[in-house]
Order: C-alpha cells, then structure tokens, then sequence
C-alpha cells in the first residue's frame, strides 16, 4: 500500500503542466542529439545540463532523466539506419539491425527496438520503485568506512565490467583518481597539482572531461574515417511494423533482455553498455529456430534484446543513485553534479527529505517512456531527413553547441581549451582501443573516496582496523576481493574477452 501512496504522489507531482513539458522536452532533446553520431547521452547531458540551471530542482532532475533515456532510444536509430552508434550501448545493435536496414527491413528493427525499449523501460522502472525504499533503509546504517568499501567495490566492478583489456581497465581508473586529486585540498587548502595555474586550483570540472573525452574524442575519430568509408543511408524504409513470426522471435528475447538489463544496471560500472553486450551473448547462445536468419545477417532478435537490456539497464542505474547516492555509471555522475547545483545531497535522505522530487522523478519515467514511443514510431522519417545532413555542416555545429554549453557553466575561456584537449585525449583512447567510462567513475568516486577514507580514519583515531573490523565494510571488501579474483582466473578471463568481442 505505501508504494501505491508514494506513487501517486510521484504522480501527482509528474502530472503538472510544467514538468510534463520538460519531461517531453527532455525527452524531444534527447532523442535528437542522441540521433546524432558520436554524441551519447553523457555528451548530451553534459551539453544540456546548463540550460537547466534556473529551473526548479524537480523540473531539472526531470528533463535530464528524460534526455538520458532519449539519447538511448535515438542511439539506436542511427546504428540501425546508418550503422554509426549514437552511444556505446548501441554498438551491439548496429550489427543485426543494419543488416536488416540493407535488407530493407530497417522499419521492423526500429519498430523492435523502440517496443523492447519501452517494455524494459516501464519493468526497470516498476522495480526502481519496488526496491528503492529497502535499500535506503540499508543506506542509513552505512558509514564512512562502509561507503569507502563500497566505492572500491564500485571501482573494482568498473575495471571487470569493462569491455576490453583488464589492464586498460585499470589504467583509465587510475587516470581518473589522479585527474580527481587535482585542485585545492578541503582539508589543509593547499592547491594541489595545479601547477601555478589559477584556474586549475578548483580543479577539473566534470563536464570538461565528459563533453572531451566523449563528445569531441569521438567527433574527431568520425572525422578520421575517409569520406568513402562512411555510410550515407539509401534504403528504402519498407512498412513500419515487424510480422507475426517477428513478435514470436522477438518477445521472449525482449524479455529475457529486460530480465538481463535489470539486474546489471544495479551493478556499479556496468549499466547499460554491460546489459547491452551480455544480452546479444546469451541471445547467440540459445538455440535457434528452423528457418530463422543467423547472427550478424539481420536477425530481429539481436535488435531487440540488447535494446531492451540496454534500457532496463539505464532505468535501475538510478537505484545506487538514489538510494546510496553513488553513481553507477558516467550518466548517473552527471546526475549527481546536477543534484549538487541544485542543492540536493543524493542519498538516502532524499526519499525522506524530499519525497516529491524522490517520486516525482521515478514517475516521470513512465510518462517519459510513453511519450518515447509515441515520438519515435511515428517520425522515423524525420530521423533519416536528419542524417542526411553532410558531414561538413554537422560536425562543426555540434563542435560549436559543445563549446557554448562549456563555456555557459563557469564563463570561462580556459574550459573551452581544456575540452579540446581532452578531445584530443579521447581520440587518443579511441585509437588504442581504451574504454574512456571507467576513468569517468575514478574521477567522480576519487574525492569521495579520499573524504570517506580520512572521515573513517579520523573517526577511529587513525586505526585502519575499522574496515575489517566492522561486519557490512568487511562483508564488502570481501567481495571486492572475490570479485577481482575471480576474474583473474585464466577460465573466466578468456569467457569475458569472448563475451565482449564486436563481431
């Protein structure tokens, strides 16, 4: 009874006016730059998070939860049209539904993406709001030494769920940490590594490294590619909707996606790229029907499984959020900076203090996922005329948008510098087959990590017993110890290499 009570308050809040436009502008917002290549939904937060700034704290948590599941819904359309993946979880979608796409079947792939999404994203959400209360029960017995357990438990579940090589893995989180200690320390106010730069002594804003590293690391990786190796979309869109045999294949691995996505999503450093990939290796494992098209030539149901894990998995990512205010995964750390903007500590005291905003927010994710697949069924068309766009005139103006949305956080030239090297940066990744996400996770779990570290240590007068000493930190260092042990096993290291090859 209490989750009908709460979610009829969520409702009651979701339902006015106001934040039903700047759900539907989110989710308008979103889904046309995530339609766009190489602009995922932490470049598209990252570009928008300013605009949101002077809205009421409610309305602002809205429109960027909106943004975040309709850049995941427009990144789908591209990897199936043009085969470019609007962000990384779409990666895996691109290898049957493009096929599809040139078998002139692109109307039934996007037709199942967008219905697997909308199914995963009401079930991620249905449980978000199921088990969210539990856990923040938990979240209040937990302390510094528990929480800095579970930040590098987090941090070691970022290096394993990591596609690509272990040790690129641990790199990129050791970068991250390193790129988190530069500026003032809040303990003795010395600057540290700012190298007498003034503008460094506040240190590296978030959005600088997410919008370079992400936004113009992949823009500039675009560019790289001759011009007779891109693809420009020719074929003919035939009839919208996937035939009876196609709703046979394509439930049962929608629901096994959804099933998939859920649980990952939960996990830190996984979310949805993880759900995504894990769900197109379990869908090539199950065997397949008589008469049914193979893997990698346009099979429904390699669109719709990964399409559905990957956005249950971006729906129970806000439950490590909300209820332990720690962010599972980049888009959720974007989310963090903009509750901290908006003077809200995420956390559990959240649902208690703020218990509008708290289910005002799970709420609107129904109404945001109805409002996606009314907006994306109807205007395919419109999605193809945006992708014909050249090259020469799109990239310049996602460059320019970039560096505007930088500039408008602290009015300062010297980010806008810094976005252009870390775009550099992040070229750089992209050429050495480096996974950028996991330094995102070092960078925002760093500086709560050391500030949990120093209030445990502070708190049991120095004595480093008390992570062992008390049982929940304990049980949780156990696990990160299990869990990076496990992976090092030889059987277990060539299955996670195997799970995460592109084909």
């Amino acid at each position: 009874m209490d989750l009908i009570h709460n979610l009829s308050i969520g409702f009651g809040v979701a339902f006015t006016f106001t934040n039903l436009l700047y759900c539907l502008l989110g989710c308008i917002l979103g889904t046309l730059i995530g339609v766009l290549p190489g602009i995922g939904p932490v470049a598209t937060i990252a570009m928008l998070l300013p605009a949101t700034y002077a809205l009421p704290p409610v309305s602002a948590l809205i429109m960027l939860a909106g943004i975040y599941y309709g850049a995941q819904y427009g990144g789908s359309t591209t990897a199936i049209l043009v085969n470019l993946p609007g962000e990384s979880s779409s990666v895996v979608t691109c290898i049957d539904g493009y096929q599809m796409a040139r078998q002139g079947r692109a109307g039934p792939a996007l037709a199942a993406a967008g219905l697997g999404s909308f199914f995963a994203g009401c079930v991620g959400t249905l449980i978000l709001a199921a088990f969210a209360p539990p856990l923040t029960e938990l979240a209040f017995k937990f302390g510094p030494a528990e929480y800095f357990s579970l930040m590098t438990l987090g941090l070691i579940g970022a290096v394993v769920l990591a596609s690509g090589s272990l040790l690129k893995a641990v790199a990129m989180i050791v970068l991250g940490l390193l790129l988190g200690i530069v500026g003032t320390d809040v303990n003795s106010g010395v600057a540290r590594f700012s190298f007498d730069i003034p503008e460094l002594t506040d240190g590296i804003g978030f959005v600088v490294i997410a919008m370079g590293v992400f936004g113009y690391g992949e823009i500039i990786g675009n560019l790289s590619q001759p011009d007779d190796e891109r693809e420009v979309f020719t074929h003919k869109v035939k009839g919208l909707w996937p035939t009876k045999e196609d709703f046979k294949r394509m439930t049962p691995a929608v629901l096994r996606g959804t099933a998939l996505g859920s649980a990952l999503g939960i996990l830190p450093g996984g979310g949805a790229l993880l759900a995504a990939f894990a769900a197109y290796a379990l869908e090539k494992k199950i065997k397949m029907r008589p008469g049914e098209i193979a893997f990698g030539k346009g099979n429904i149901r390699g669109v719709a499984s990964p399409e559905s894990a990957n956005n249950a998995g971006a729906q129970t990512s806000f439950i490590p959020l909300l209820t332990l205010g720690i962010p599972p995964n980049a888009v959720m750390a974007l989310m963090v900076g903009a509750m901290t903007i908006h003077n809200i500590q995420p956390g559990p005291q959240v649902m208690t203090s703020n218990p509008e905003l708290f289910w005002g927010l799970i709420a609107s994710m129904w109404i945001g996922n109805a409002m996606l697949i009314v907006l994306n069924l109807p205007l395919i068309g419109m999605w193809i005329k945006l992708l014909t766009v050249p090259y020469k005139f799109l990239f310049p103006a996602i460059v320019l948008f970039c560096a505007i949305g930088v500039y408008s956080t602290n009015n300062n030239t010297f980010d806008v510098w810094m976005v252009a090297i870390f775009g550099f940066i992040g070229y750089l990744f992209l050429k050495l087959r480096t996974e950028p996400a996991p330094l995102l996770l070092g960078f925002i779990l760093g500086p709560m990590m050391e500030e949990n570290l120093r209030r445990a240590l502070l708190l049991s007068r120095g004595a480093w017993s008390v992570f062992v000493t008390r049982p929940l930190s304990a049980g949780l260092l156990v696990a990160a110890a299990l869990l990076l042990g496990i992976v090092l096993l030889p059987s277990i290291k060539a299955k996670r290499e195997e799970a995460f090859v592109e084909e």
